[in-house]
């Protein structure tokens, strides 16, 4: 079974050398433009080889982009319309649904790419040299740069780990260069005999995970000194943005640099924290793609209805799922996806299950059927551990993982 990680290198680089990367890396951004401005004019096409047979040449004149290059950038924006016209077809669906009455709006005009980042191809674009060094293709030749990393993947890279893809990502406010180089590792294929344990992972604000198991374990990882910090960006974020001086625009980029690094940490602890407390187990995540059309928000202008709205849209749960993905396979657990609904209002107990199971929708949980009462997001933890078990037994019996259930790092 192959897991992907990403190897973060950071590049020593000469001025000389600096200089053609940040040269190559604005070109390509502004080949991405240029071909997404033809493919919005051309209907929003989404169809890479057709948008590389019309703009290639043209990319190749006008940008000097290196021929393997000007044949990523089309691939990229193919990519990018393709899902945006995703969203589009869901949103209608949603729609006619009555889920909600927003429409769509992302293909009403050209999606415009902001971020310099450059997608390198393997022994293409770029190589990896002895002695730590990575020759790297610009507009004016291949350069030589000297890297170093984190230890474990630069092993990986000198033992001959399967290396993929690669994107050269800069550090605006460091003005330093990253090159991110995907990994794919091999690891044992999962069976129900190595992985016997079962646990469920509910997600939230005022507590960023909780866990639960069917021996009754549980563990609440709280939010309380995380998301102060994160309403104290927003706030700041906010005077900035209305005051729009230049300074304030660099303060701004600082500060959200700074958040992000403090969400990416916090996600890397708690998840590296829950999968060492389930070593070979079934892992049960929350199935959460749409959930914001799915749930009913609070509607209104107000201080409180923004600040709740905020509240719930700001976390990356994603990225916290996809966290404790990789890092399950590589402690021989394993991640799956299980439906998300009513986790937090159905009964453990019973089944029962209603939206008056949550009074004032509190931290408390309060049966209406059977009066179990318990803390509402461990019971949202055993519902989803429930539901991971049902999985693990039909995966005993058929020998396949159920269909309902997605495995994620696969």
């Amino acid at each position: 079974m192959q897991t992907v990680v990403t190897a973060k290198l950071k590049l020593n680089t000469t001025p000389e050398q600096f200089k053609a990367l940040r040269t190559t890396q604005l070109a390509y951004r502004d080949s991405l433009n240029y071909v997404s401005q033809y493919a919005f004019a051309h209907g929003k096409m989404s169809n890479a080889v057709r948008l590389q047979d019309a703009t290639y040449e043209e990319i190749r004149l006008r940008f000097h982009l290196p021929s393997q290059m000007a044949c990523s950038v089309p691939r990229q924006v193919g990519a990018s319309y393709k899902t945006l016209w995703t969203k589009v077809k869901n949103n209608a669906v949603h729609r006619k649904e009555g889920k909600t009455k927003k429409r769509y709006k992302g293909l009403d005009k050209a999606p415009k790419f902001i971020s310099p980042t450059l997608t390198y191809q393997y022994k293409k674009d770029y190589t990896f040299k002895k002695e730590q060094q990575v020759s790297i293709l610009t507009l004016e030749g291949r350069v030589i740069v000297p890297y170093t990393g984190y230890n474990k993947h630069v092993a990986l890279i000198q033992r001959g780990a399967e290396i993929g893809a690669s994107k050269l990502w800069y550090d605006k406010p460091k003005k330093q260069f990253y090159l991110l180089v995907s990994l794919e590792i091999e690891t044992a294929d999962p069976t129900p005999e190595t992985h016997k344990q079962v646990a469920g992972v509910d997600v939230g604000m005022r507590y960023l995970a909780v866990t639960a198991t069917m021996q009754g374990d549980c563990t609440f990882h709280s939010g309380k000194q995380i998301v102060p910090k994160a309403n104290h960006s927003a706030r700041l974020r906010k005077r900035l943005q209305k005051k729009g001086t230049r300074s304030a625009t660099r303060r701004l980029v600082a500060i959200s640099g700074r958040e992000r690094r403090l969400k990416q940490n916090t996600n890397h602890v708690v998840s590296k924290r829950i999968v060492l407390q389930h070593p070979q187990s079934l892992i049960g995540l929350e199935h959460l793609t749409d959930i914001r059309e799915r749930t009913k928000r609070r509607k209104g202008k107000n201080a409180k209805q923004r600040k709740a709205n905020r509240t719930f849209s700001k976390w990356s749960f994603a990225e916290l799922h996809s966290m404790i993905a990789y890092k399950a396979l590589l402690h021989r657990s394993m991640a799956i996806k299980v439906d998300a609904n009513s986790t937090s209002q159905a009964c453990p107990k019973c089944g029962h299950t209603c939206k008056e199971n949550r009074p004032n929708k509190g931290l408390l949980f309060v049966c209406q059927n059977c009066q179990y009462t318990l803390h509402a997001d461990l019971v949202g933890a055993r519902n989803i551990a429930m539901r991971t078990l049902l999985i693990r037994q039909d995966w005993i019996g058929t020998g396949l993982l159920s269909v309902r259930a997605f495995c994620v790092g696969r």
